[in-house]
């Protein structure tokens, strides 16, 4: 039967008038100036709504001024989201990976402030790790990791970090290991890499009161190797993360998803060996402040809920600590916000 045969001749006007007024209830009225993908296509999509039981945080420096930064990130967010602190150990010298108390201190003092708080720290596995090494330097600093050449400048981390009560840690050891920024990069020897992580793991495991948890975490995508390649087993990893910035320019967030090695990839890949996901750096980048992006990250964590994201917020990647991403910053603050500023 159709419904519009016993209507009058005027049919067609008021059916016209309705039409238009459903088209008002469900286009939206406007979009955000910078609400477009990477490609350039407008995104009607709505913000995304809080993250609850998401634990959320903002790189902010790895210095004392860093740790004081969190206070005035909340204060420009409202109400209380942030929970985890994230820093990095200089990988410039052994002694520096092993910690200090200039570091370890600061971080200390703000985690025992508040109760649930977490502490993130990114390891470095090698010396001189921004050195630009090469490959055959890489490959035999590598190899005598995995002898056990390097095992007393972890112990001494271990035990300064539970000294400093940060002993629950999640360690983020040997991250971005499947491209080629840092010495401890896996591509030159998968195989003594692998065994090296299981190394460094194994010693910090044996250190009286730790209770650490490990990340192995590599940047999205291929990258210079496949990062599954590097992967050192279920038994020497509590979590799998990946950095994910929004590159490279002209990739729209959901290239990002199905790209090889991409977003989905990785969500399946850790669901497959029993582990949860992490995202300990994420931003803008190559495409500039584009809230298609943010909407996207913000909305996958509601949905595949992290053991923590943190968004890494100086520029041009973040959206506090940088004027250059207005409408980026709207989104985040929605998410992230008091209630009273998701309105």
């Amino acid at each position: 039967m159709n419904p519009f045969r016993s209507w009058p001749r005027a049919a067609p006007t008021v059916l016209l008038a309705a039409l238009l007024v459903l088209l008002l209830l469900v286009v939206p009225d406007r979009l955000a100036p910078g609400d477009r993908h990477a490609g350039g296509g407008a995104v009607p999509t709505p913000d995304p709504g809080p993250l609850p039981g998401v634990p959320s945080g903002f790189f902010t420096g790895s210095d004392e001024a860093g740790v004081r930064r969190i206070a005035g990130v909340q204060a420009w967010l409202g109400g209380d989201a942030l929970s985890v602190g994230h820093t990095y150990l200089p990988g410039d010298r052994w002694s520096n990976i092993e910690g200090h108390p200039a570091l370890f201190g600061p971080w200390a003092r703000w985690k025992a402030e508040r109760p649930g708080r977490l502490f993130v720290l990114n390891v470095p596995m090698l010396d001189r790790n921004e050195a630009g090494l090469p490959d055959a330097e890489v490959r035999a600093g590598l190899r005598r990791g995995a002898a056990g050449d390097f095992d007393g400048h972890f112990r001494v981390l271990g035990e300064r970090l539970v000294e400093h009560g940060l002993g629950d840690a999640v360690l983020v050891l040997g991250w971005e290991m499947n491209g080629t920024t840092y010495s401890h990069r896996c591509g030159p020897d998968p195989t003594a890499w692998k065994a090296y992580w299981r190394r460094v793991v194994e010693v910090l495991r044996g250190v009286a009161g730790q209770r650490f948890r490990f990340d192995f975490t590599p940047s999205r995508g291929l990258d210079a190797v496949a990062w599954p390649r590097c992967y050192p087993g279920d038994d020497v990893v509590d979590i799998i993360g990946m950095d994910a910035y929004d590159q490279p320019a002209g990739l729209s967030f959901e290239e990002q998803v199905t790209e090889e090695y991409g977003l989905e990839h990785h969500v399946r890949f850790a669901a497959a060996h029993g582990k949860p996901v992490s995202y300990p750096e994420w931003g803008l980048f190559r495409n500039g402040d584009n809230p298609a992006y943010v909407r996207g990250m913000l909305d996958w964590f509601a949905v595949h809920r992290p053991v923590y994201q943190t968004v890494t917020d100086y520029c041009p990647h973040g959206v506090w600590g940088c004027a250059d991403n207005p409408e980026s910053a709207r989104i985040v603050r929605r998410a992230l916000g008091a209630p009273s500023d998701r309105s």
